[in-house]
């Protein structure tokens, strides 16, 4: 079903992650709440909101030495607390959407619970629509760096805009905004709504955020979630050249909500929790794209071929 509306209601949900994965679920119920009440009808949350983003991987010492308990240790927690789907987690999410009668887009690590590739997790984001209904389940397409100790590598079934009562979205996840094929693909599947989720949108994610924006003619919510020192693993040493005391931030949020000509329509927000709201506009989309479309007046596919190429992958565990 295609809506059509001039106005669209967002909310960035910033906030420090929580320690598991039954307390980010709580969380994520009461902020979904608090930004519908607000009358948000498209409530984001950062990357691996659920259970929080691996900043010791960057932060501490020995994060990848083979064969080191302590890390081993972690990873084990990480996959306990990583969500399964379909599975009773992905349940209380959609429940939350529908209580909130908003769509949801969540960071979370996936976990594989039945069949092939149960020793591996994905950075994934789900889109859940105010019905409650899974809309969307894309795994990052290429963990970054010392990501990949943690997250396998994902595919392209998850890689589209869905349609939802405030208008297409897509979304992808950090460094995926700089792999220009992935970006052409969710072009190209009509976007109006991008959803940029980082562990924290610093400078540069800004820069990313923001051309996105331009790229597509598309509002870019951009989320990123903090994290004080003092939640970091106890098991590992903070790099002192990094990490100088328990209350410093090593995640400080940044998100901010972008137009589609590249501009802010709410500035970053940094080192403070906050809900990110905005009333968007989406008439704009119709006024920046008459200067530039790239999958139709701007684009030439007598000279470019271009093609995702899916493979019909189901959510784990799905059908067995």
């Amino acid at each position: 079903m295609t809506f059509r509306r001039d106005k669209a209601v967002a909310a960035v949900v910033q906030a420090e992650v929580a320690a598991d994965v039954d307390s980010c679920l709580e969380l994520s119920r009461e902020k979904a709440l608090e930004a519908a009440s607000s009358g948000a009808e498209l409530i984001v949350f950062p990357e691996t909101w659920i259970p929080g983003y691996p900043a010791w991987l960057d932060s501490c010492r020995d994060a990848a030495l083979w064969d080191h308990g302590p890390v081993k240790a972690i990873f084990a927690r990480i996959v306990e607390n990583s969500i399964a789907i379909p599975g009773p987690a992905l349940d209380k999410l959609a429940q939350t959407a529908r209580d909130a009668a908003a769509t949801l887009v969540v960071g979370i690590s996936e976990r594989v619970e039945r069949g092939a590739g149960r020793g591996t997790l994905y950075n994934s984001l789900v889109t859940i629509g105010p019905d409650g209904r899974l809309l969307n389940h894309h795994r990052k397409l290429m963990p970054t760096y010392t990501e990949r100790l943690i997250w396998g590598a994902g595919d392209v079934e998850g890689l589209r805009a869905v349609d939802t009562p405030a208008g297409r979205v897509s979304a992808l996840v950090c460094w995926e905004h700089w792999m220009p094929l992935a970006r052409q693909a969710l072009h190209e599947s009509g976007e109006d709504l991008h959803v940029a989720v980082w562990p924290t949108v610093h400078d540069l994610h800004q820069v990313a955020s923001r051309q996105y924006a331009f790229e597509g003619r598309c509002f870019v919510l951009a989320s990123g979630a903090m994290m004080r020192a003092s939640a970091l693993p106890p098991e590992l040493d903070p790099h002192p050249d990094r990490v100088t005391g328990g209350d410093e931030w090593v995640l400080r949020g940044g998100s901010a909500i972008i137009g589609p000509d590249g501009k802010y329509v709410v500035d970053p927000v940094y080192d403070e929790p906050r809900l990110l709201l905005a009333e968007l506009d989406l008439r704009r989309l119709s006024e920046e794209r008459m200067t530039l479309d790239v999958t139709g007046h701007y684009h030439r596919p007598e000279m470019f071929e271009f093609k995702a190429l899916r493979t019909g992958r189901r959510p784990a565990g799905e059908g067995e």
